[in-house]
């Protein structure tokens, strides 16, 4: 009998199309990327990516993000929030670490705390 070998990566990610559409809350226990609409409060464990395409309505609790799309709703990040040039938030922003691209948008109130 022989002994299967199965190799792993490790790493398991989340993704949200630019096509769609969610009316409704996110809890994700690993890194997220999300190209496409959300109306309603994401919770991630990991890593959140928004993508360019975008477009988020609602608060955000996560452990670090990058923002190349429109949020509008407030934001905890509990390490490095990353608004990258094509990136827009509106709302209350709380991070450990900030770092913004020239040409990113941030209208809002900004707390950083360790």
């Amino acid at each position: 009998m022989k002994n299967k070998i199965v190799i792993s990566s490790g790493i398991a990610h989340n993704a949200l199309a630019s096509s769609t559409i969610v009316k409704g809350n996110i809890n994700a226990e690993e890194d997220f990327r999300i190209d496409g609409k959300v109306e309603g409060q994401i919770e991630c464990a990991g890593k959140l990516v928004i993508g360019p395409q975008a477009v988020i309505t609602g608060d955000i609790n996560c452990q670090n993000m990058d923002v190349l799309g429109m949020i509008n709703g407030n934001l905890i990040v509990r390490e490095l929030l990353s608004i990258k040039a094509s990136g827009n938030i509106c709302g209350e922003v709380m991070a450990v670490k900030l770092e913004v691209e020239q040409g990113a948008t941030l209208n809002g109130n900004c707390k950083m705390q360790p």
